[in-house]
């Protein structure tokens, strides 16, 4: 099993940058080129702050699908699963559905988006991902979902309850 939690470029511009750092990580972890001690993981978990934002929406009109518990219609804008989609990055990845609010950016202290003179679009920028690379194992995802309830930093933080079933 591998871990791998990063911080990714931040602003909503540096999709390519992520994307970029993405790579490096991955082929530094895996490719027998770069690194001769390379193993494949039979489950590789990638988490943290991914900072994929949302774009083609203005923060107002996001919120508003927001407060209308209409938040599923924003993952068509969503950075990471564009570029997922596009074959860019984490290929052969499974993530749970984002039936949660997007988890950046809060007011700290709140559960308020952020108010500052930024206003910055609500976006899932922490993520958990997961990929099973063998038949030995099955991977059941029993919940992804932000923990609401902290409020002590700009982000929810998310989690993820997954089983793993090995194979006789």
């Amino acid at each position: 099993m591998v871990f791998i939690s990063c911080h990714l470029s931040a602003h909503a511009r540096n999709v390519e940058e992520r994307n970029l750092q993405f790579k490096h990580i991955s082929n530094s972890l895996f490719s027998k080129n770069r690194n001769p001690y390379a193993k494949s993981a039979q489950l590789t978990v990638w988490l943290g702050d991914l900072n994929y934002r949302l774009q083609g929406i203005n923060s107002y009109p996001a919120r508003d699908l927001i407060h209308g518990n209409l938040h599923q219609m924003l993952t068509s804008k969503d950075q990471l699963l564009q570029e997922a989609e596009r074959g860019e990055i984490f290929n052969g990845y499974c993530e749970g559905a984002l039936d949660f609010k997007p988890t950046y950016k809060y007011d700290i202290g709140s559960s308020s988006y952020d108010t500052s003179h930024k206003v910055r679009v609500p976006s899932w920028t922490d993520r958990i991902l997961f990929k099973i690379d063998s038949n030995n194992i099955n991977a059941t995802l029993h919940s992804y979902e932000a923990i609401e309830s902290i409020q002590s930093s700009d982000h929810k933080p998310v989690k993820a309850h997954l089983c793993l079933k090995l194979n006789k």
